[in-house]
């Protein structure tokens, strides 16, 4: 009876430690699972794994359906596709960055044949490059051709395949250089006879402004020098007056900024802004077959910038006003025009070229002529 009875005491002792022990792993399960469910509400919250939700791209500044044709499902072709972003963003130590937004799709044309498209569209976070030269080339690139100001003030300029934005000085490089946020876009139909440009759907010029400063105020955030307030746009996007004109003697219609007839027959040129902050030219090979002449006039303060420290010391050359450097490729002057400074990027032209366009803007915003005055022989 006794060993009955210490073996029931036994038992209900440990049934009872059982009971307790049960409650406590009840009350930490119970904790596990409010703790996993406070997890998966910040990976929906953020839409990660395993939620699905929107994808976001450059750093959080896209999000899919949010818009443009390219983040959108339509663009998809019915499943015949595949949209894939990759990313580097800026951090502190690091400030340069990338993103990257793919899409490959394909369909059947009537004839049977097989027909695909690549879409890129590419986020740059970083300076502008070191050298001269190649800081000359690409100023023309990024604020010539058919490039237009920003509106809103904001320092950059936009078409309809990208854009480029400087960044507040707080964001310069440790060497002083300003860093830029461009944005660039290409599209590629190809099929089994040939290939040709495709359709990117970047929505037009405001909304690529619109993805540009989505991409900079995100690109400032991660690199951490995003005090103040964030770029915003507000305006809408001027348009160009003209398209890209045939080209027979006197380009972009600067008086004797002028082309031999045979040449000229070979050549087009746009007419890009034209204001007080910015004028460009541009003269192309027809056919896209590469660069002829580039000029750039900038005196918005952040765009002058990006020409900071390759303008030189002296005049570029005897009887020249202002500072600059020319050589056989390309000339940089800088000189106070209006009551501010102007900066004066050309490249691959000639010297009569070179005064063709300078005499040009200072003539248009009233200030001294930056090329020598030659007395005409009587």
């Amino acid at each position: 009876m006794a060993d009955e009875t210490g073996e029931l005491a036994g038992r209900e002792g440990a049934h009872g430690r059982g009971t307790r022990g049960t409650g406590k792993r009840r009350l930490l399960a119970g904790g596990a699972a409010l703790a996993l469910l406070a997890a998966l509400a910040g990976t929906w919250a953020t839409h990660t794994w395993p939620f699905t939700g929107d994808e976001h791209y450059c750093w959080g500044a896209w999000r899919e359906n949010s818009g443009p044709d390219f983040l959108g499902d339509e663009t998809l072709e019915d499943g015949n596709g595949k949209r894939v972003g990759t990313e580097r963003a800026p951090t502190p130590r690091r400030p340069t960055g990338t993103c990257t937004v793919a899409i490959d799709t394909w369909r059947t044309a009537g004839n049977g044949d097989k027909v695909t498209r690549r879409t890129e569209i590419e986020v740059t976070y970083g300076p502008a490059p070191k050298g001269a030269a190649e800081r000359a080339g690409w100023v023309v690139d990024h604020l010539g051709g058919d490039a237009l100001p920003l509106p809103d003030g904001l320092p950059g300029t936009v078409h309809g395949l990208g854009g480029t934005i400087v960044l507040p000085k707080r964001c310069d490089t440790a060497d002083g250089r300003p860093t830029v946020v461009t944005l660039a876009a290409g599209s590629t139909d190809t099929w089994s006879r040939g290939s040709m440009a495709g359709r990117a759907g970047l929505g037009g010029t405001r909304s690529v402004a619109a993805l540009l400063v989505a991409a900079a105020n995100r690109g400032m955030e991660a690199a951490g020098c995003a005090a103040g307030r964030p770029f915003e746009l507000v305006s809408p996007v001027l348009q160009l007056p003209e398209r890209a004109e045939s080209l027979f003697t006197e380009a972009c219609r600067i008086p004797g900024f002028a082309i031999d007839k045979v040449t000229g027959s070979n050549l087009e040129y746009q007419v890009g802004a034209v204001d007080r902050d910015l004028q460009s030219c541009s003269v192309r090979l027809q056919r896209g077959l590469g660069r002829f002449y580039d000029a750039v006039m900038v005196a918005e303060p952040r765009l002058a910038a990006l020409l900071d420290g390759v303008t030189g010391d002296g005049p570029p050359a005897p009887g020249w006003r202002g500072t600059g450097v020319f050589t056989d490729d390309y000339g940089i002057v800088r000189a106070d025009c209006a009551g501010r400074p102007a900066t004066f990027v050309m490249v691959s032209m000639p010297r009569d070229a070179q005064e063709a366009f300078t005499d040009a803007v200072t003539g248009r915003l009233g200030c001294d002529p930056l090329a020598p005055r030659h007395t005409q022989p009587s």
